[in-house]
């Protein structure tokens, strides 16, 4: 019966999302709408809206202003962090809402909350009231789901429709969406680009935020913002120092600063900027794992094909002369199958040695899921399948097929060397493994120390 209403009333039917944004307006009336009594900075976009979310939070606290956040990884009141067992960016109305009210009675007076597409759509976010309203970025994602990019910007733009007119959207001058978001009202916009020199403002709008003598190392990057408010002759030059790496977290700060500094009663903005220094990142983003061994390992919520090529990038290009680079992907079930094969060729171009595993399968078979990932790796590229048909003299670039995830992770590490870089991906900081029979337990990043220390002689 379930089976036969779900074909009669697809998931985006008016029907269907009629029910959803029904339960939101339950949700809002049963916890005293509580977004009325807060400031709510919505984000969404492809990449990056965690680590931004997780941003936001830091300078508002870090500059005395409580603020929670909800995200994909967390939900924080204050420095206080509890993981998000859903791993659903937008969880259930009920639980925004309770959380919200939680906000409210432990005397917060800001919230951040990262706004999926399918949050959005659904109203899982509605009645929550943003006053600023952010992108990251938009890249092909999701499209099982809405069915064509321009359906998934329409449904990221309902977080800019829900500010009616009021407050501040914050933009990526560059990306995809900005021409659709730039169309919507909004009492202010606030413009952010990675660097002025991409801009020509003699033929298009000026932008409000952006970067100079930008430095990015193996250890994180460093420059300064250039915060040009609307209307204002004087430019304000703030030093930024990240401790992250990948220098598409320059991106990520600029959004975070562009939402602190178009609230309606902004912080200091050096005090802001200068406390990104002291933020460590969200556990499972680019995060590190050092059990004293002789090479660098990653966990990194990396599931997007843009999200790849970036980490990709990032990694290589702080590889040490003659040493590899050494992934585990796989990818989501019951999600955007075009993407699989993409992933499979970024990771056999970008990477040395790549092993292709089970992720999260949800409903689906987890060995067609490998296989669709495996048909886009390069033809050069050999492919073994499974561990014992690995030879001995393993050829400088190659790709593995193993099932066991666990597996696949020991394999990766008796194979790298020192000075070697291991990258696990897909995981990151989620604390479960979605199967056809539910959620199983799984801590990558716990799983990967486990498996250090056991390698320790």
């Amino acid at each position: 019966m379930r089976s036969l209403l779900k074909k009669l009333f697809p998931e985006t039917s008016a029907l269907r999302l009629f029910f959803h944004r029904f339960k939101a307006l339950l949700a809002a009336i049963r916890y005293g709408f509580p977004a009325k009594s807060l400031r709510i900075i919505g984000i969404t976009g492809t990449d990056g809206k965690t680590t931004t979310v997780g941003m936001i939070a830091h300078m508002l606290n870090a500059c005395g202003i409580k603020t929670g956040a909800v995200s994909t990884a967390f939900f924080s009141i204050g420095n206080d962090i509890r993981w998000n067992a859903t791993q659903k960016t937008s969880p259930s109305p009920f639980m925004v809402q309770k959380f919200l009210r939680e906000l409210v009675n432990t005397h917060c007076t800001h919230a951040v909350i990262e706004c999926s597409s399918h949050g959005l759509l659904q109203g899982r976010v509605n009645h929550t009231y943003p006053t600023v309203a952010a992108i990251t970025n938009i890249s092909e994602e999701h499209l099982d789901y809405h069915g064509s990019m321009d359906e998934y910007i329409a449904a990221k733009a309902i977080l800019f429709e829900m500010l009616r007119g009021n407050g501040t959207k914050v933009l990526h001058f560059s990306d995809r969406s900005f021409s659709s978001l730039a169309a919507l009202p909004s009492q202010n916009t606030i413009l952010y680009e990675r660097e002025e020199t991409n801009i020509d403002s003699r033929t298009g709008p000026a932008l409000n935020l952006w970067l100079e003598e930008t430095e990015v190392t193996d250890s994180g990057s460093s420059g300064t913002v250039v915060w040009n408010p609307r209307g204002s002759v004087v430019e304000e030059r703030l030093p930024i120092v990240l401790s992250l790496r990948g220098d598409f977290n320059l991106d990520n700060a600029l959004c975070a600063i562009a939402c602190v500094f178009g609230l309606p009663e902004s912080p200091d903005c050096s005090r802001a900027v200068a406390s990104l220094s002291s933020f460590a990142g969200v556990p499972g983003r680019m995060e590190q794992i050092d059990m004293g061994q002789s090479f660098s390992v990653f966990v990194d919520f990396t599931v997007t094909p843009k999200s790849y090529e970036a980490t990709l990038h990032t990694l290589r290009s702080i590889l040490p002369p003659e040493k590899r680079l050494l992934v585990l992907a796989g990818s989501c079930g019951d999600r955007m199958k075009q993407k699989r094969p993409m992933i499979g060729n970024l990771c056999s171009t970008h990477a040395d040695v790549s092993i292709i595993t089970n992720e999260d399968p949800y409903t689906e078979d987890p060995e067609a899921i490998i296989d669709e990932i495996l048909s886009g790796v390069s033809l050069e590229i050999p492919i073994f399948r499974g561990a014992t048909s690995v030879p001995e003299h393993v050829p400088e670039k190659c790709c593995i097929r193993i099932s066991d995830r666990l597996e696949s992770i020991r394999m990766l590490l008796r194979m790298a060397h020192a000075e070697d870089i291991v990258l696990f991906c897909g995981k990151g900081s989620d604390t479960t493994m979605m199967s056809n029979i539910g959620q199983i337990p799984w801590n990558e990043r716990e799983i990967v120390r486990m498996e250090l220390r056991r390698m320790r002689p």
